[in-house]
């Protein structure tokens, strides 16, 4: 019998964490690799949301008081990155602006360049966090 944990809006949250998990740490990983030192800060907080991504993950595929905890921590700093670097990415335009060009990571403009499930996401996991029994 599964868990509540995989099972209904658990199997789809960690399945849309996974999702973008791959999408972060692909785009991330070209970006390192390709373009680094075109845009060293964008091209580091991509790794840092790729990561970020991974873990939670992991932690809400998990079963315990543990991975409950390290999933909390995650899916806030997430929450926490999105809104930060949204606000920033808007705010200072120029931190994101390498040779007049404007450069999106994961989390600017609060993840437009991804439909904004990267704000939405983290909300969602936070509330289904605090609902479900560990």
């Amino acid at each position: 019998m599964p868990s509540a944990k995989t099972s209904g809006l658990g199997r789809v949250l960690i399945a849309v964490y996974g999702v973008l998990a791959l999408a972060a740490t692909g785009r991330a990983s070209y970006e390192l690799i390709a373009k680094f030192d075109e845009a060293p800060l964008p091209y580091s907080l991509s790794l840092f949301s790729a990561l970020v991504y991974i873990l939670a993950t992991i932690a809400l595929a998990k079963r315990g008081k543990t991975w409950n905890r390290i999933a909390l921590i995650a899916v806030s700093v997430e929450l926490a990155g999105v809104l930060v670097i949204g606000a920033a990415s808007l705010l200072m335009p120029e931190i994101f602006n390498y040779s007049g060009k404007q450069i999106k990571t994961v989390w600017s403009f609060f993840g437009i360049a991804y439909g904004f499930v990267p704000l939405v996401l983290p909300v969602l996991g936070l509330i289904w966090l605090k609902r479900r029994k560990v």
